[in-house]
């Protein structure tokens, strides 16, 4: 899982040592999508008791996690798979859709917030959760996420060698 989270390899196989050096890598592609669409980061802040108190760039990145997080849960139960079956979030009900959705989060997630909150920012008065929902629905239909999703986790569980040797007996 990390993986395909990180794009290589890496030779440790501590969880706090992979949580760490992909943190890194997390705080540095904010900075570098900010960067892109010139918006202020003053990096990653949220109350959880007052999700609105955040700035434009954060609750973008917010709303658009959860976005992608229910993308993520529709593929999930598409395929009939634990959503509880984590393999780096451990803690929740929904630990394997987290997981799927942090698959995403270089590519789609920070893609979506930094767009709308670039369109906010620039002065469109449409409040952020709407303005990043109208992203998501842009870049779900555009780049087929959904069904990239899927693909991810039959690459994750390797139902396809399954499937194929099922069908291999079949004929």
């Amino acid at each position: 899982m990390y993986a395909l989270r990180l794009g290589e390899i890496l030779p440790h196989r501590d969880l706090d040592t992979l949580r760490g050096i992909e943190g890194s890598r997390v705080k540095a592609m904010y900075r570098l999508m900010a960067d892109k669409y010139d918006i202020p980061w003053e990096g990653r802040h949220y109350d959880r008791d007052k999700p609105e108190s955040s700035d434009v760039p954060n609750q973008a990145i917010n709303h658009a996690a959860t976005a992608v997080q229910g993308a993520a849960a529709i593929a999930v139960q598409s395929l009939a798979a634990i959503p509880q079956l984590g393999f780096i979030h451990e803690d929740s009900g929904q630990a394997f859709v987290l997981d799927i959705a942090d698959l995403f989060r270089d590519t789609i997630t920070l893609q979506i917030a930094f767009a709308a909150a670039k369109k906010s920012i620039n002065g469109d008065e449409t409040s952020i959760d709407r303005l990043v929902r109208r992203e998501a629905s842009t870049v779900f239909r555009k780049q087929d996420v959904i069904a990239t999703m899927i693909d991810k986790i039959k690459l994750v569980l390797r139902t396809e060698e399954s499937d194929g040797a099922s069908s291999d007996s079949d004929a």
